[in-house]
């Protein structure tokens, strides 16, 4: 998905809303935590990955 400075987007699996995250490069490059939808409270496992240029990409499916 899109990468800001220091937050990037994920479309929610369950309602499509497109969700708005803080991401943080000092945490590792690759990351997976769950967290619930904002707009459907239905629990996503999200993957976030950043690139050579510190930019975040998101993956979200259902947990």
């Amino acid at each position: 998905m899109r990468a800001m400075d220091d937050e990037a987007a994920y479309r929610c699996p369950s309602c499509h809303e497109e969700i708005v995250i803080p991401v943080e490069l000092s945490a590792g490059r690759l990351q997976e935590y769950g967290e619930d939808c904002p707009v459907c409270c239905r629990p996503n496992l999200l993957r976030v990955e950043f690139d050579e240029h510190g930019r975040a990409r998101i993956e979200a499916r259902p947990d």
